[in-house]
């Protein structure tokens, strides 16, 4: 079976977390969580939950895990902390938790970002995997970085995604 014929089976909708890693925002203030919520409503997807959580290895990591056993969301979009300041934590946090790794997603990241950010993209650390059931994206904290990820890679994926992980 083709593409093509994967996407017409794959769900229209799908439950989605959002977790945004910042030591400065707020839920209030989350402009790329907002951004995200707001695009996936549009589409008919579910966002089954939603938080701010501090650049620390162990709360992304229980949160992380809280989320995916108790919540079960299809999708998790992360954004934040994939960058390589000290605090950038996220990929630290979350790549040992994966039981399937999507090696595309960054290096096809990168190179929609270099169209925009020129060489600046090379300190992009954005990630994605499976854990369990639910699939993951780690992506930049900025609203660019987020648009330019979900609009041209994530988005366009999401029941093609939930269908082979549920399968």
């Amino acid at each position: 079976m083709g593409v093509h014929e994967h996407k017409k089976e794959a769900p229209k909708s799908v439950t989605l977390g959002i977790i945004t890693v910042s030591t400065t925002r707020a839920l209030i203030n989350d402009t790329s969580g907002q951004w995200i919520g707001e695009q996936v409503k549009k589409m008919g997807h579910a966002v089954v939950f939603h938080q701010v959580i501090s650049d620390d290895i162990e709360a992304i990591t229980a949160t992380l895990r809280d989320v995916v056993k108790n919540i079960n969301p299809q999708v998790v979009l992360m954004s934040g902390g994939t960058g390589i300041t000290k605090k950038d934590v996220t990929i630290e946090a979350v790549s040992p938790l994966f039981t399937k790794e999507l090696t595309a997603f960054g290096p096809l990241f990168a190179k929609l970002s270099m169209d925009e950010i020129d060489s600046a993209a090379i300190m992009s650390r954005a990630t994605a995997g499976v854990i369990g059931n639910t699939v993951v994206f780690c992506m930049p904290g900025s609203l660019n970085a987020c648009k330019l990820a979900c609009s041209k890679l994530i988005f366009p994926e999401l029941g093609h995604l939930v269908k082979h992980v549920r399968d």
